[in-house]
């Protein structure tokens, strides 16, 4: 049973983020208090579901992959349920949401149509965007406003992604958790290389 943790944890990240599309949209009494609730425990179980798996010994391409597309879904789910209520926000800053929404699109189109496989690299700076993306959407949702998380937020998504696009080019198999485009580069030379029994792998 303790080995379906990190899979239950992923499924219940899956549940969070539809659920608040659901709770925005019927717009119920307290809805910014629980789905801020509900977002941080999304960011919590991402943090630990590879956690664990590493700790059990059972991550596995599989749960990495399975890791990635519900983050994704998640994401924008929360981003659907944030619209919802605050779509001044969403209108004032298209051209900025657009350009970021293509760009990651763009990961995932470079990704399928080189490995037929979705973007699973959980690179640092990724993770160090996911958090600015968390401070970002918790003034959102609480306020409706968001400036200068906003900004940085999207340059560093930009930069991000640009490592990412950099990355899937750069390595000539489809791999999970590189952790910078230095590492893609070892991979790609058939080296070795070290990833953070904590954080990827």
């Amino acid at each position: 049973m303790i080995n379906r943790v990190p899979q239950l944890l992923i499924y219940f990240r899956l549940s969070a983020g539809l659920a608040l599309i659901v709770l925005s949209f019927l717009d119920i009494t307290y809805y910014k208090i629980i789905a801020i609730i509900l977002f941080s425990l999304g960011l919590v179980t991402d943090i630990f579901d590879g956690i664990i798996a590493r700790h059990l010994n059972i991550s596995s391409q599989f749960l990495r992959r399975l890791d990635s597309t519900v983050d994704q879904v998640f994401f924008v789910s929360v981003a659907i349920a944030s619209y919802i209520q605050c779509k001044e926000f969403f209108i004032d800053n298209k051209i900025h949401l657009s350009i970021l929404v293509g760009v990651e699109a763009l990961t995932y189109v470079i990704s399928y149509s080189k490995f037929k496989k979705e973007v699973a690299t959980h690179s640092i700076g990724a993770k160090i965007w996911t958090i600015s993306l968390f401070i970002t959407m918790l003034a959102i949702i609480s306020t409706c406003q968001s400036t200068t998380w906003f900004s940085i937020c999207f340059w560093l998504g930009i930069i991000t992604r640009i490592e990412i696009i950099a990355i899937l080019f750069t390595l000539k198999h489809w791999t999970n958790d590189e952790p910078t485009l230095y590492h893609a580069i070892l991979l790609r030379q058939g080296k070795t290389i070290k990833r953070h029994k904590l954080f990827n792998g």
